[in-house]
């Protein structure tokens, strides 16, 4: 069954005639247009990809089964009048996307004399459908896994005490580039020491020091789809705390990679390692969820953590990143991308799981 197919269906449960499509990677991914800015309506029968001047001529190349329409003005302006002229009387749209004054203006226009349609907000009618990979979206994410991969296997060489962490970070993203990844789905983080206590710390000035962790958290993009690798390097000689923590975190992910299976949902894998987590004390300091969905989003959906409800099944890619952050000390994080595959999770990152490497 093909995308759209399933996405009308969706439809008809809903009975809704038609459904404004405007997050940028859902519009991707149903049409292939890779524009900045677009509106896809779809209903039943019809499929029209909506772009301004700019992008007309990239939308007829690039989504050659849309009928492309040359829209003037801001939605509000052309949006109610084209869908009442088309017939539709109830439209739906994407809740999460629609900024609140536009959908206020929307609600003020359709609910004119003149267009009398029925406005409806929807959340995940098309992130539902991209959760489960196609045999080439998983292609595309294993070339992906692949560059990640080979940029850890750079960092090992080059990371060293008196590097600062923006330059670590800017020579790996100058790696993936130059070995063919498209723009990165996000900022590399590089964080050592204490900074390594915020999960989401940005690459600073500070210089990478002996006898401290040092998180790296990167991903590579291949024709729209990306990968998410995380590690935690020991630059020094042993340190009891560092592989204490280390360990603990590495069991955690290792227990959830091993247990994880199709039919849990997103709250049940991620008790599998946060009871090692809690069990070892460090609880509190396990402060995010254990994963989240990887393709044309860096972030999508399926998601593991804490009252996620989303059912884990056969063909969806997401990452096992269990982490213990410790502020004043720093943090570990290990993170692979995954698959479920036969109802059991298999890694797709290979990237070696070394604590000390100098």
């Amino acid at each position: 069954m093909s995308r759209l197919q399933k996405l009308r269906q969706s439809l008809t449960q809903r009975e809704l005639d038609i459904l404004v499509v405007s997050q940028s990677e859902n519009r991707r991914y149903l049409s292939g247009f890779t524009g900045s800015l677009g509106w896809l309506l779809i209903s039943e029968n019809s499929t029209y990809l909506a772009v301004d001047f700019r992008y007309v001529e990239q939308a007829r190349k690039e989504a050659p089964d849309f009928d492309v329409i040359h829209i003037k003005g801001d939605v509000v302006s052309w949006l109610p009048k084209l869908v009442s002229d088309l017939g539709y009387k109830k439209m739906g749209f994407e809740a999460n996307q629609v900024p609140f004054i536009t959908c206020q203006q929307l609600c003020k226009t359709v609910g004119d004399d003149n267009n009398k349609i029925k406005l409806v907000p929807t959340t995940g009618l098309v992130e539902s459908i991209r959760a489960i990979k196609e045999p080439e979206e998983l292609k595309f994410i294993i070339e992906a896994v692949e560059l990640a991969d080979a940029a850890f296997n750079h960092a090992k060489s080059i990371i060293r005490p008196g590097i600062s962490e923006k330059e670590l970070a800017w020579a790996l993203e100058k790696f993936l580039r130059e070995k063919g990844s498209e723009a990165v789905p996000f900022e590399i983080i590089v964080a050592s020491g204490p900074n390594a206590a915020s999960p989401h710390a940005k690459p600073s000035e500070q210089r990478l020091k002996k006898n401290v962790p040092v998180v790296v958290d990167l991903g590579a993009r291949v024709n729209g789809y990306c990968s998410d690798l995380s590690r935690t390097f020991f630059l020094g000689d042993e340190d009891k705390t560092f592989f204490k923590i280390y360990d603990i975190v590495l069991g955690a992910q290792l227990t959830a990679l091993a247990t994880i299976g199709a039919g849990m949902n997103g709250d049940q894998a991620d008790r599998l390692a946060r009871a090692v987590i809690e069990k070892a004390g460090y609880g509190d300091a396990f402060g995010h969820g254990l994963g989240h969905g990887v393709g044309l989003e860096a972030h999508e959906s399926p998601r593991l953590g804490p009252n996620s409800s989303d059912s884990l099944v056969d063909d969806m890619v997401f990452t096992v990143e269990p982490g213990i952050y410790i502020a004043g000390w720093g943090g570990v994080r290990i993170e692979d991308t995954v698959v479920m595959e036969n109802g059991r999770v298999k890694a797709l990152t290979k990237a070696e799981k070394i604590a000390n490497i100098c």
